[in-house]
């Protein structure tokens, strides 16, 4: 996977198209991201015992990665992930400007 936790990224697909979040954590078996306040959806809880109430909760669901596109940090733009390799290290780079991620 090309992502990284911490990574700023720009969401390509779906409901939330446009929308802009950090990467929070990372699902590499299932190949999903999660964002924070990006794709949530609200789920009605029933009241277990009797004291409890019952509510109303919000959920933020992980994003295929497919559906989000790396935002460059130095020129602003959504861009795909290359890779160079310099003095024995493999480092990612921005394909539009070349600057390392």
């Amino acid at each position: 996977m090309k992502l990284k936790k911490g990574d700023n990224v720009k969401v390509v697909i779906g409901k939330d198209k446009g929308k802009t979040g950090k990467i929070e954590q990372i699902f590499p078996k299932l190949n999903k991201v999660l964002l924070p306040d990006i794709n949530t959806y609200k789920r009605h809880v029933k009241a277990r015992t009797q004291n409890q109430k019952s509510e109303i909760i919000t959920l933020t669901k992980p994003l295929p990665v497919s559906n989000v596109a790396l935002l460059c940090p130095k020129c602003k733009q959504q861009t795909r992930v290359g890779y160079k390799l310099t003095n024995k290290e493999k480092v990612r780079i921005c394909r539009k400007c070349g600057a390392e991620l």
